[in-house]
């Protein structure tokens, strides 16, 4: 079985994410089982889970001089930081499954539903937020984490997706796109009111602040990280590039730190290759630094949850390209 993952949400157009497709073929032959390249020398990798596990791969589509992929979270910390979270592709159904990362046994099954698209645990761990596509629509849903498959429907407009609690649990934020394009909405989890907040898609509460980080694309068609205070209305633009789009923006447990996802050039003869890889910065935006080059893509990244370590997907390492869960140490 191939991995295989939903329909991409463009980083310029920001489109709909509904129903699975077959990963996309790359214009370049490349070695995938080369773990590591000089460029992460001093990194290590570790792979967390094999291909039995069946994990998604998040589609990536290279068109001409352009490169898009798929935003949304589908790998989580669990327990506490001893086990990680991802979704699979198993008798034609996407679930989260949850793998022990120190006995490298078989995964657990957590949801069991059609075709999930990404989800976020809860700050104490014991709840999950998810969303589904059943046929032309996205909706979010919250279950135990660790007891059973009874899910709480949390929305039911056409298109919701990347749910995620904030730092108190009185909140769950998720994206919404509508006609007029993506934005930031929020359920109240004590009186069930719905709030539309601001523009962007990939909501990333931080602690301590009526705060989100997000991504948002400007008139130029390139994506761009900001953080935007909810209560007081100031925006500001954190990671912005002319040249590059940059998603999913995830803030390290000391709160220093943000991990991303953003596009990269490796020289390919007439033309260079354009490839997926993991970026970081401080909070305020300085200290930009690329962590990963390998020519296979590096998406959905996640922090341990002692700040040491980044989990991510990619196909690094296998000479078939399939995808898994890889760890790498946070050397910056």
């Amino acid at each position: 079985m191939r991995n295989i993952y939903l329909k991409t949400l463009k980083a310029s157009a920001i489109a709909a994410i509904v129903g699975a497709s077959s990963i996309c073929t790359t214009a370049q032959q490349v070695d995938y089982s080369v773990v590591s390249v000089p460029e992460e020398s001093g990194t290590d990798f570790m792979k967390v889970t094999k291909a039995s596990d069946y994990v998604c791969m998040p589609q990536v589509v290279r068109q001409y001089d352009r490169i898009d992929w798929l935003s949304n979270r589908i790998l989580g910390i669990a327990r506490q930081g001893t086990a990680i979270a991802y979704l699979s592709y198993r008798n034609n159904a996407t679930n989260i499954f949850i793998k022990d990362i120190a006995r490298q046994g078989s995964s657990i099954q957590r949801t069991n539903r059609s075709n999930v698209i990404d989800f976020s645990f809860s700050p104490d761990g014991k709840y999950l937020c998810f969303s589904e596509a059943r046929g032309d629509y996205n909706q979010v849903f919250r279950t135990d984490a660790e007891n059973g498959y009874v899910c709480r429907q949390i929305t039911t407009s056409d298109k919701d997706y990347s749910p995620i609690y904030s730092h108190d649990m009185k909140q769950i934020f998720f994206a919404r796109l509508e006609a007029r394009g993506v934005s930031v909405w929020a359920h109240n989890v004590d009186n069930n009111f719905l709030s539309s907040y601001t523009s962007g898609m990939n909501p990333c509460p931080l602690s301590g602040e009526s705060a989100l980080l997000l991504t948002r694309t400007n008139d130029s068609g390139q994506s761009e990280i900001w953080k935007v205070n909810y209560e007081t209305g100031v925006e500001e633009c954190i990671v912005s590039d002319p040249n590059h789009n940059f998603t999913s923006p995830t803030v390290s447990p000391d709160g220093q730190y943000i991990l991303f996802v953003g596009d990269s050039r490796i020289p390919a003869g007439e033309s260079d290759y354009l490839n997926t890889d993991l970026y970081v910065c401080r909070l305020d935006g300085t200290g930009f630094a690329q962590l990963t080059y390998h020519a296979a893509d590096d998406l959905s990244p996640v922090w341990s949850a002692d700040g040491r370590h980044i989990y991510f997907i990619s196909q690094r390492g296998d000479a078939q390209g399939t995808a898994n869960v890889w760890r790498m140490s946070f050397n910056y």
